[in-house]
């Protein structure tokens, strides 16, 4: 199928900017156009952005060639954190910039198409205007989300919503933070005035069908409660089909309940190791441990162009950033984490982005798909506890195809050692930790009650 499919404009920019399509992109476009609710499972650097948005930025290039677009919200566009909403609106600004390009240069009026932001840091006028002049993508967070379906005002402007991205859904699933977005997600589709076509994107997780269940909610539910199964499940790594219901002769309307799984599998050739210090690892760091790796984390970065460090808790990662800064220079090294004002992070992001950091120590607050461009080094200080963030992490190395993502993993303990030569072995076996989710979140759910009778 691969751009075939496309208006002209559209797969034009995409042939002169990228050449050819990914699997997973050429795969989750092809169940997106046919307005099937679709989750796409793929390593970090795959291309998973530009799968879920390429064909709902499509139908806007479309229709707004045909006539001027109406001031409404076509696309939600939800990510789990404040600064992946702000990089994500950023990065979708390219496609519109060089769609318009591209337009002007085949004599065609370029549609205008607009997007915004709508987060804890958008400001009351930004927020106002919004209200005013709605956008044809709006991004925003779970816990926004929810209150856009609290104020009435905003509420209506959700009503032409005919299309949802949950970015990074992995981070949310079996967290009460995930009940309350799969329950704004029901609440969205009562207010829409159409069926709202989900769109996921995530890394690979284990089982793939509890993230497949997440995305379409009760949908999943009934089926379960009717004895069906109704997944439509494609293994790009098998090279299989997907579209067709895996119960023969069923049809879904528009949006429907059955998923579209594209699973492009999580095994990728990694560059990792553990980092033993030469002084013995007891129950609590000692002194000359922690000098012993900030030499080498000097060490480390001095042998790399752009190094991301990460940390459990925002002390750890100012304290480490302060350690560094004393041996490669104040304006080589600064900290991230959500503690910080917006200012200060979106500094930290561009500093990075733009090459002038030699290292950037943050939480999880950058473990995400946020573009922080050329990263050739991940470091862990410390075990994460889990296969799939330690992945998450180090796929931020490397961040393109083709790229070769490289980590190294210090142990802060005796025990930790012992995790973290364990987690290493589980890589290498290509092993995934398993989902737990939460059964009964009855107070997740009466907040929402409370907010829907408002």
């Amino acid at each position: 199928m691969s751009l075939s499919f496309f208006h002209p404009i559209t797969a034009r920019w995409f042939s002169e900017t990228f050449g050819r399509p990914t699997t997973a992109q050429e795969r989750g476009w092809a169940a997106i156009r046919r307005r099937q609710h679709t989750l796409i499972a793929a390593p970090t650097g795959s291309g998973k952005t530009l799968a879920a948005f390429l064909t709902v930025l499509d139908d806007l290039v479309q229709d707004g060639l045909r006539a001027p677009l109406p001031d409404e919200v076509r696309v939600l566009y939800v990510s789990p954190l404040k600064a992946l909403s702000a990089d994500i609106h950023k990065n979708l600004a390219e496609p519109r910039r060089g769609i318009r390009r591209v337009a002007e240069a085949m004599a065609l009026e370029p549609p205008r198409i607009t997007a915004a932001v709508r987060t804890g840091d958008t400001t009351q006028s930004e927020r106002a205007a919004m209200l005013r002049t709605p956008p044809h993508v709006l991004v925003t967070t779970p816990e926004s989300l929810y209150l856009l379906l609290t104020a009435e005002r905003s509420r209506a402007m959700l009503r032409t919503v005919r299309t949802v991205i949950v970015d990074e859904i992995h981070a949310v699933i079996g967290t009460r933070r995930g009940a309350h977005l799969a329950l704004s997600l029901e609440r969205l589709q009562h207010v829409a005035e159409a069926p709202v076509v989900r769109i996921g994107l995530s890394a690979t997780q284990k089982p793939i069908e509890e993230v497949a269940n997440f995305l379409v909610g009760c949908r999943a539910v009934e089926d379960k409660q009717n004895g069906e199964q109704r997944r439509s499940v494609l293994d790009t790594r098998e090279g299989s089909a997907c579209g067709s219901s895996e119960r023969e002769g069923a049809s879904e309307p528009s949006g429907g309940g059955a998923p579209c799984v594209v699973n492009e599998g999580h095994r990728r050739q990694l560059d990792i190791a553990l980092e033993v210090p030469r002084s013995s690892l007891e129950a609590v760091m000692s002194h000359e441990v922690w000098e012993e790796y900030y030499d080498r984390l000097t060490e480390l970065i001095g042998g790399h162009r752009t190094t991301l460090v990460f940390v459990n808790t925002r002390r750890m990662a100012e304290r480490l950033a302060r350690h560094l800064s004393d041996r490669l220079g104040e304006t080589a090294v600064t900290a991230h984490h959500g503690s910080l004002s917006k200012d200060k992070r979106l500094d930290a992001e561009s500093r990075l982005k733009a090459g002038q950091l030699r290292a950037l120590v943050a939480t999880a607050s950058l473990e995400l798909g946020i573009d922080i461009g050329s990263v050739d080094l991940v470091c862990q200080i410390g075990s994460p506890h889990r296969i799939s963030t330690f992945l998450q992490r180090v796929g931020r190395s490397g961040h393109t195809v083709a790229g070769l993502p490289k980590g190294r993993l210090f142990p802060v303990s005796r025990d930790d050692l012992i995790e973290c030569a364990a987690l290493l072995r589980s890589v290498g076996r290509g092993e995934l930790d398993a989902i737990v989710s939460y059964d009964t979140t009855l107070d997740v759910l009466a907040q929402q009650i409370v907010a829907e009778a408002a």
